[in-house]
């Protein structure tokens, strides 16, 4: 087995993303099984999607309910597409395989996954952490181009918003503090939800179309710094209203994806055929809202900065200052214009002040975790977490879950 390539699948509940230890950058695709009402006989996989002529009316066929793998003959079809020639071709009985799961994930679900990849696909090896280790393994091994400009921290608060739910995880010296571990259940899939209800009520029926008013939420929403200040300027006309937009809706023949565009600029260049369009005004950032106050769709839930106060507050008193200092926000969610600051400025808000509050959000918040595991496939510590081929000949699965519960 080669010592220096392993393979990482990053094994997120909407986006995988996976990738030889050796790349510098891993494939990001769609960890579902598609369907489209123009193309009712062809399931497509992963990112077969964009082989699609018409994605509207699409529906997704997801392996994960509720942030938990619990839809195997979804996710073995998806699988079997990402290690297939057409995608990332891999012999797992020669390389050692990272794949990630959820926090707290069930040890039914573990066995589960581990017969499958042991069984079906003649693994060898097999490490299995979780996104969120990965990313603060990624943020606490940075490697700095003069290591005396920067110290490693020795504690750290990962934030990760991904598509089920966001976690607030504090690390001390590299491991998780887990009585501190606080979860919201909002994630990319509510946000987009209550997106499709709010245009549906307001102006036209989207109720079917997930994947075009994702792109809309992608595209068009933002992180408000002044809630109030910002919905009174969404209550004037336009030009006084420099919030207000328009998305162009994809036609899926001139057009494959939406864009925005001020309202005053219609169809004067589309040479006078008329686009479908939504108007946006407080939606582009009343939906990110959500993040920060769960009760705006009956949640009741604490909001982003308060659990990462809370998660904090529950850590040992001398680990406090090390935390407030070293808060990264990743995952889906993070890309959100104006994330970092907000963050930063709310929990900088509830924090004593002799802390110093530092958020970051990495340049690229979806595969952070992913650049975390190939920072880790290539520590000592790697191989020796790996459970071999021998070891579930021998033992079993359960007796790997129970072993190897990190």
């Amino acid at each position: 087995m080669s010592d220096s390539n392993a393979f990482i699948l990053d094994n997120g509940a909407f986006y995988a993303k996976l990738g030889l230890s050796e790349e510098a950058e891993p494939k990001t695709i769609l960890n579902c099984i598609t369907k489209a009402k123009s193309e009712r006989r062809r399931p497509f996989i992963g990112n077969q999607i964009e082989e699609c002529r018409d994605a509207s009316g699409l529906f997704y066929i997801l392996c994960f309910q509720r942030g938990y793998l619990v839809n195997w003959d979804v996710q073995k079809t998806v699988w079997d597409y990402f290690f297939s020639a057409d995608c990332c071709p891999v012999q797992f009985s020669e390389m050692p395989l990272l794949i990630t799961e959820p926090l707290f994930n069930f040890g039914s679900i573990q066995e589960a996954m581990l017969e499958i990849l042991y069984e079906e696909y003649d693994c060898d090896a097999v490490c299995k952490s979780t996104a969120i280790d990965l990313a603060a393994f990624n943020y606490t091994h940075t490697d700095d181009a003069r290591p005396e400009q920067r110290k490693r921290p020795l504690a750290c608060v990962v934030v990760e918003m991904g598509f089920s739910f966001t976690h607030v995880v504090p690390f001390v010296k590299g491991s998780k503090v887990k009585e501190a571990v606080r979860r919201i259940d909002i994630g990319g899939k509510v946000l987009t939800n209550h997106l499709k209800e709010i245009i549906s009520y307001r102006q036209l029926n989207v109720m079917d179309e997930s994947y075009v008013i994702n792109q809309v939420k992608e595209d068009s929403c933002f992180v408000s710094q002044n809630f109030n200040e910002d919905m009174r300027v969404a209550r004037k006309r336009f030009p006084d209203n420099t919030i207000v937009r328009e998305y162009v809706l994809p036609d899926y023949t001139q057009i494959r994806r939406g864009f925005l565009r001020n309202p005053n600029e219609s169809a004067a260049g589309d040479g006078g055929e008329e686009l479908q369009t939504v108007r946006l005004g407080n939606e582009r950032f009343v939906i990110p809202e959500i993040l920060f106050h769960p009760s705006d769709v009956g949640i009741q839930q604490m909001g982003v900065p308060e659990a990462i106060v809370d998660a904090i507050n529950l850590c040992p008193e001398e680990t406090r200052p090390h935390l407030f200092a070293n808060i990264v926000v990743c995952g889906g969610c993070a890309l959100f214009p104006g994330m970092q600051t907000r963050v930063e400025r709310d929990v900088r808000a509830l924090a004593p002040d002799e802390y110093e509050v530092n958020v970051t959000v990495p340049e690229n918040p979806i595969t952070y975790a992913w650049h975390g595991g190939k920072k880790y496939s290539q520590s000592l510590s790697f191989m020796k977490s790996c459970m071999s081929r021998n070891q579930y000949e021998e033992y079993g699965t359960r007796h790997l879950v129970d072993k190897y519960d990190s």
